[in-house]
């Protein structure tokens, strides 16, 4: 901290040149042009999940092209995925599971205090709204997939993606590695008529806005480039003081007060 406190009184032209440059991610008001967006897409803990995958979005106005790649999943069987909003813009964690049919796991509404509700259903054709959460017969097969489609979200998702606040998340795991959808963990609490591990989420990703060098922005990239201000401001600071302690030791060599 106090090394900050220095950075930031001894260049103090310097910080404030810096801080536009750090907060200009994905917070300007004109929309106009492609934006990016990327994530790793990571198994969801306590689901037995050893999958993984990307995700990207370019975001035009409302128009949003989607690429979703995965490998390691059930194989054989739909994978439900949508932009999750509204919630805390994070993965969830092992503290967020509950206990189903007396095993610990993540169900999809455990994770929602992390990631929130569905905002788009990433189907492969037709609507995408909440309300095809569960159209299993339009959504992506398989063990391995690459899913691309260009389609109109809500405002609200997105200002979500531009604020790094949504979440994709892929459904569907094999939680007793039987090779199949089972009612291990009993049924799912979306849609009595399908087990819980068929809504389950299996792999999840925050969206993270990708500046034109591919370095993430938002809220990862922008801490980023803040640290990178302050480190800049650090150094111009010592070099500035060094100057100083230079100046001051030639003086004192030379007779001079």
């Amino acid at each position: 901290m106090a090394a900050t406190t220095l950075a930031a009184l001894t260049v103090a032209g310097t910080t404030l040149a810096l801080a536009p440059v750090a907060t200009a991610g994905g917070m300007g008001s004109d929309h106009s042009g492609s934006e990016a967006f990327s994530t790793t897409l990571n198994p969801v803990p306590t689901n037995n999940v050893t999958g993984s995958g990307t995700a990207r979005i370019h975001l035009d106005g409302n128009k949003a092209t989607v690429t979703v790649s995965v490998k390691g999943l059930l194989g054989g069987v739909p994978h439900a995925q949508h932009i999750h909003i509204d919630g805390q813009g994070r993965c969830p964690t092992p503290a967020d599971a509950g206990v189903h049919n007396g095993k610990k796991s993540m169900s999809t509404s455990d994770g929602m205090k992390a990631y929130g509700m569905i905002g788009t259903s990433l189907t492969t054709t037709g609507d995408n709204t909440p309300t095809s959460a569960l159209a299993v017969d339009r959504f992506p097969m398989g063990s391995a997939f690459h899913y691309e489609r260009t389609q109109t979200v809500t405002d609200d998702v997105a200002k979500s993606i531009r604020a790094n606040n949504a979440v994709i998340v892929v459904h569907g795991i094999d939680y007793d590695g039987s090779g199949k959808f089972t009612n291990v963990l009993g049924a799912s609490e979306l849609d009595p008529k399908l087990p819980q591990v068929a809504t389950a989420p299996a792999l999840c990703g925050v969206m993270r806005e990708q500046m034109s060098g591919g370095v993430a922005a938002g809220a990862g990239g922008t801490q980023g480039l803040q640290h990178t201000g302050l480190v800049s401001a650090g150094a111009a600071a010592i070099a500035v003081g060094g100057a100083g302690f230079l100046v001051a030791r030639r003086r004192k060599a030379n007779g001079q007060a």
